[in-house]
């Protein structure tokens, strides 16, 4: 592995770790609450075309970054839906 190579799978590493404490505050606390569903979405489509473009390139350093970030913020999409829609349940409950 070249130097170049090392740098972009350290890169990749270090942004993708980024978003697992985040992943495990949400699925820990049970609440989505402060998680902004549109940016979520826009990052996901950025992740995505990053993906696209590391695959066509055959960027191994790309391919591994984005699809593990793709995954990441589809979790925290999933996660922030799931809890949202629990939580207005127990407040009209609650009501």
């Amino acid at each position: 592995m070249d130097g170049p190579d090392f740098i972009g799978l350290l890169a990749a590493v270090l942004t993708t770790s980024a978003n697992v404490p985040q992943v495990v505050k949400t699925y820990r606390t049970r609440s989505g609450k402060g998680l902004s569903a549109r940016m979520l979405l826009t990052l996901a489509s950025g992740l995505a075309l990053w993906l696209t473009y590391g695959v066509l390139r055959k960027d191994l350093s790309l391919i591994i970054a984005n699809a593990a970030g793709l995954s990441l913020t589809l979790t925290l999409l999933w996660l922030k839906r799931r809890y949202d829609r629990a939580n207005a349940r127990s407040d009209t409950l609650a009501a």
